[in-house]
């Protein structure tokens, strides 16, 4: 079986192998960790797809790779037990002092890899490093002593030793020297590799896409009732709070499930509706940029789970544990910036999708009750709702519409009964 270079994310072209957790002639299980991928917008592990041994590993530690160039071979089990064909790999060399597995691709992926110089020595003061670290050390000649990890483990990674060649490059003068101004002060900081990726992104879709934002309150008092019912046993359960997130998630769903086109891909002379609702949940990597992994299938799942794939999806976001397939296939996207009480936020579509909800604060109002013996009024907690739509994909009209369904089903769903389910 051929191990590809997985699609991490719609927009990702290429990614870089930084590690191999196994050798040639070395067995794997089927969701084992088999490398580590690194790309400008996530570093994760990738598993096994199969259970087997590794025959070939065609793509150094190191190297990039373009989306879906093969990165090594697995002979399953009862499988042809010869050893590779030297039209495939023609030498298997050990890495100075690494232990890894050097193999010469073919001419074939010659042309979707890109090979790095040589590297220098790993550091064993800081760890395991990568090759592409080796080499920016290497290159600048740099004491890795003296970078700080911010990796896990603290693991010196590309974007720590970049930011440090940038201060060190710095005239004496130019650099902040404490008491005498904040460590912060008259920086000029480099851009992380997920930050670059992410300013590229929104720089496309913003420029290329005619954005139009919409607006409303919802009344979120059946919302806040079922976290009040529900919220102590579920975090003392679950190990986690019960917030507004999958709530709205389980709304837009619905909503998306009565106007399609909303619920689609843009395609310059037409507009693909999505069979399924896949909703992606723009997580921040500690304000360096942000991944949007995806929740499958909404309509199909409870609002706990719901609630637990959200949590999940987040906290291994932030810890580079995803999956490929976690970050692909989203449909609609909601972003999530009420936890820092912003009012109304104008977020940018993650294209080729056709629309974007932001969740803002939600704050205690006063509301005009209708009834029947005339209006009244009491405290709500009021919640605002902001989307930003492609005016090529539909109009005004349209998106309103979605609104107003998404509000009357925030305001009139039984949700204790949902949390039951």
């Amino acid at each position: 079986m051929d191990v590809i270079m997985p699609q991490l994310g719609e927009t990702v072209a290429e990614g870089v192998v930084t590690r191999w957790y196994k050798k040639v002639g070395d067995p794997v299980k089927a969701d084992e960790v088999l490398f580590d991928v690194e790309t400008d917008k996530v570093s994760t592990e990738i598993p096994a797809p199969a259970t087997g041994v590794v025959a070939e590993i065609l793509v150094e530690e190191g190297v990039t790779a373009k989306v879906g160039a093969r990165l090594c071979v697995i002979r399953e089990a009862g499988g042809d037990a010869q050893k590779p064909s030297n039209a495939r790999v023609s030498s298997a060399v050990t890495d100075e002092g690494a232990g890894a597995q050097r193999i010469s691709p073919t001419a074939q992926h010659a042309a979707e890899i890109v090979k790095p110089p040589a590297a220098a020595p790993p550091a064993g003061a800081q760890g395991r490093l990568s090759p592409v670290v080796r080499k920016l050390i290497a290159e600048h000649a740099l004491d890795v002593s003296g970078i700080r990890g911010t990796g896990r483990e603290g693991r010196v990674t590309r974007d720590d030793v970049t930011a440090h060649i940038e201060q060190r490059s710095r005239p004496p003068a130019a650099r902040p020297q404490p008491p005498a101004a904040p460590a912060a002060a008259g920086q000029s900081l480099p851009l992380s590799a997920v930050r670059r990726r992410v300013a590229e992104n929104i720089t496309k879709s913003w420029s290329g896409v005619p954005h139009v934002l919409q607006v409303v309150e919802a009344d979120f008092h059946r919302i806040e009732a079922a976290r009040r019912q529900a919220g102590a046993a579920w975090k003392a359960r679950e190990g986690f709070g019960l917030t507004y997130l999958p709530f709205v998630a389980r709304a837009v769903s619905i909503a998306l499930g009565r106007y399609p086109k909303l619920n689609a891909v843009f395609g310059g002379d037409s507009l693909t509706l999505e069979r399924r609702i896949n909703l992606g949940i723009a997580v921040d990597m500690n304000f360096e940029g942000l991944v949007v992994p995806v929740v499958k299938d909404v309509p199909n799942k409870s609002l706990p789970q719901l609630a637990r794939e959200i949590n999940d999806l987040a906290v291994r976001a932030r810890a580079g544990k995803l999956r490929p397939d976690e970050l692909a296939e989203g449909t609609y996207t909601l972003t999530n910036n009420g936890a820092y009480g912003t009012v109304i936020t104008a977020p940018i579509i993650n294209t080729p999708q056709v629309a974007i909800l932001s969740t803002d604060a939600v704050r205690k109002k006063p509301v005009v009750i209708e009834g029947p013996d005339g209006d009244s009024l009491a405290i709500r907690p009021v919640g605002v709702l902001a989307q930003s739509f492609d005016h090529r994909a539909v109009d005004g009209a349209y998106a309103a519409a979605f609104l107003r369904e998404l509000k009357l089903v925030i305001e009139t769903r039984d949700w204790v009964q949902d949390l039951s389910a």
